[in-house]
């Protein structure tokens, strides 16, 4: 019995093969209009696991705590006073002073991201030198000197020459030498990136002496942030406290949002292809009537007929996801997801050449398969079953 049962699918399977081929062009133009509907869903969604995992991994080596001081809900310079009330807490390593800030290019119309740092104060310093596509960090005395991003160096034209000039707030003009170039591993951080020593981020914004953007705080034990992260609290209580959890968070809520944004939009297509297949499959043309019709003459069962119909679908919508989601890889991996960067990677004119690589989780593969291939199974064995009941002699008759 079980393989007379096996047999009678198989040939309802062969059955359903040779309507879709007899119905290929509709079936075909069905197919890809589903494949591109799964095609920018999983897009989105392998786009923000990727940048999820590049943020994590890049942002791994960041201070473990950063502080930052308040005023009126707005951050403002933070006095370097400030590491003598942290020296009696416990479990801290090193606090390290940071000046950043934004300088913009008017004639490129581009923002970059400057950062002055204590690079010889910073634990284990000689690891930065491995992010460096080549060149090396500037030392404390060495005046002028940075490093710079990709995208940061392009944008500067600095091919063929290793100086550029910087505009103070008064106007006057400062000089700088291109000792370093980051790696491209790095862009989603270091992409529009300029590094400098804390003397020349400070005269180049005209800090006052004293004063710096924030204080980066190293800790002993990974696993007492939270814990030394308090303790900061409650002795400076108008500095905000960021952990590197924090950030890694805030990264992945960022990316999230505008994946989910998007995704909320590409489900109403989604949305309207399952409506259209709804309504395809309703509406009975004269020539799938009269099939239904001879096939009940013929001996064929409701059940049967129902069956030949989900066997379809599950081909057009396994199909479809298969090639939705192929393309989709494909358009990630080599492509950097070139269709949906405005939209990721938010609104700097200076954006990273990503090379992502995303990670196919079998959750990921589900959600994509629960959104798209279920509703079209839905959308099309209910009406078929309105369909199948149909009967014979009016099907004929008609």
């Amino acid at each position: 019995m079980p393989q007379s049962n096996l047999e009678k699918q198989i040939n309802i399977l062969d059955y359903a093969l040779s309507s879709l081929w007899r119905r290929r062009m509709k079936s075909l133009s069905v197919l890809l209009v589903f494949a591109a509907v799964i095609f920018l869903l999983a897009s989105f969604q392998m786009v923000t696991q990727a940048l999820s995992d590049k943020a994590k991994q890049v942002l791994a080596h960041t201070p473990e705590i950063t502080l930052q001081k308040m005023s009126v809900g707005r951050q403002e310079a933070i006095p370097l006073a400030y590491r003598d009330k942290l020296a009696g807490i416990f479990g801290i390593r090193r606090v390290v002073p940071r000046i950043w800030g934004y300088y913009f290019d008017e004639v490129r119309l581009a923002n970059y991201t400057v950062m002055g740092m204590a690079v010889d104060e910073m634990p284990e310093s000689g690891r930065i030198d491995t992010a460096l596509a080549n060149g090396r960090m500037p030392l404390p005395d060495e005046q002028g000197r940075v490093v710079v991003g990709h995208s940061a160096k392009k944008a500067l034209d600095l091919e063929g020459r290793t100086t550029f000039s910087f505009f103070r707030p008064d106007l006057s003009l400062k000089a700088f030498t291109v000792s370093g170039e980051f790696s491209r591993d790095t862009d989603i951080l270091t992409n529009d990136l300029i590094v400098m020593n804390l003397a020349d981020a400070r005269d180049l914004f005209a800090i006052p002496a004293g004063l710096v953007t924030d204080l980066c705080v190293y800790v002993a034990n990974p696993k007492e942030i939270d814990t030394i992260a308090k303790k900061i609290s409650e002795a400076l209580p108008s500095v905000r406290v960021l952990t590197r959890p924090q950030i890694q968070k805030t990264y992945q809520v960022v990316f999230g949002w505008r994946s989910g944004f998007g995704s909320i939009c590409l489900l109403s297509a989604l949305a309207a292809f399952v409506i259209l297949a709804w309504d395809k499959a309703s509406g009975l043309s004269p020539e799938e009537r009269r099939e239904i019709a001879i096939l009940k003459v013929l001996g064929w069962e409701t059940s049967d007929i129902l069956a030949v119909r989900f066997w379809e679908s599950v081909i057009v919508s396994g199909l479809a996801c298969l090639v939705g989601m192929t393309a989709a890889y494909i358009h990630v991996v080599y492509f950097a997801a070139a269709l949906f960067r405005p939209v990721l990677m938010g609104w700097s004119v200076l954006r990273p050449e990503l090379h992502l690589l995303p990670r196919l989780a079998a959750g990921d593969i589900l959600l994509i398969f629960a959104f798209t291939v279920i509703p079209y199974l839905a959308a099309t064995v209910i009406p078929a079953w309105r369909s199948a009941t149909v009967p014979a002699d009016s099907a004929l008759g008609g």
